[in-house]
């Protein structure tokens, strides 16, 4: 397929591409900045090995003036992959869900209708678990927090607007994947601290929530972009990993880091005493994941590797 994909620079969005790429897809990728020297060091990492997997345009975003010109230049576009979004202040209540939502879906009716006079009639938006109504656990299903309602909101216009002009939707919901590349985030926190002879201290451990390698999750992603449907009817999928306590994801870790790191992985859990948060948020699709040629041993393989390498520099 020819995919014009957004949001390349992002941790998932590099694991994405890679896959896409392998895969044997031509992929255009728009990115923001003008090059790869205007990105923070991980990001700007990610960038350059998307670079070996896409041709990128540059100083673009979603619905302006120069991502409009992409459609109509280069055209015969299979799939739009909707992967980019507003993400600015993402973990503050203070997040601008309005102005993330005009971000998202800039000109979407202009750039629908570009699609379909190129004759492209696919898109594929990729939503959060954190979203209004999505994923299963804890009732009512309410956005995590500002920016989680940000993405359930994209995600109603797209479907109004393609529906409008009979453009295919399809949805594809991510948990919480961790592996290389990615943020410091709760993975990153504990093997770095791991590294560095520390017993780090798991705060928030009876919180249940969705862990998955990066690594399976971007062979999903493929696999269900690669599935055309002309039904015109939102079509989603929601892969699902480890679906257990923080606590036990962080002893699961430890066993997997342990000899592979050649440390303690030594941990403390903590009595939790924030339940701001939903207490459990899931993915419910675990049999998109069965028929994936993939081995979990190499995944936490590459974790490791990742990590001593990073550890080098």
């Amino acid at each position: 397929m020819k995919i014009l994909f957004t949001g390349g620079s992002s941790f998932t969005g590099y694991w994405f591409i890679r896959q896409l790429a392998a895969a044997g897809h031509e992929i255009v990728a728009t990115f923001s900045a003008g090059g790869v020297e205007q990105y923070d060091e991980l990001r700007a990492r990610r960038v350059e090995k998307c670079l070996q997997a896409c041709t990128p345009v540059w100083n673009c975003r979603f619905g302006d003036d120069r991502f409009l010109e992409v459609i109509a230049a280069q055209g015969d576009w299979d799939l739009l992959c909707h992967h980019g979004a507003y993400v600015k202040d993402y973990k503050s209540l203070d997040f601008d869900t309005l102005a993330a939502v005009r971000s998202n879906a800039l000109n979407l009716q202009q750039v629908l209708q570009a699609l379909q006079d190129k004759g492209s009639n696919r898109v594929l938006l990729t939503g959060s678990v954190f979203e209004q109504n999505e994923g299963a656990g804890s009732l009512p299903l309410h956005a995590f927090s500002p920016y989680g309602l940000s993405k359930g909101l994209t995600a109603q216009v797209f479907e109004y607007w393609c529906q409008h002009f009979e453009i295919d939707l399809s949805k594809f919901v991510i948990p919480n994947p961790f592996g290389p590349f990615e943020e410091k985030r709760f993975t990153a926190y504990l093997v770095n601290n791991w590294l560095a002879g520390n017993t780090p201290s798991v705060n928030t451990p009876d919180y249940v929530r969705d862990n998955i390698h990066v690594s399976l999750l971007a062979r999903a992603y493929c696999n269900f972009a690669e599935e055309a449907d002309d039904s015109h009817e939102l079509r989603r999928l929601n892969p699902s990993g480890y679906t257990e306590s923080q606590g036990e994801f962080a002893m699961r870790l430890a066993g997997e880091m342990r000899s592979r790191l050649d440390r303690p992985c030594e941990l403390e859990l903590a009595t939790q005493v924030d339940f701001s948060e939903p207490l459990e948020r899931i993915n419910t699709d675990k049999s998109c994941l069965e028929s994936i040629d993939w081995k979990e041993s190499e995944a936490w393989d590459g974790l490791a590797e990742y990590y001593l390498a990073s550890q080098k520099k």
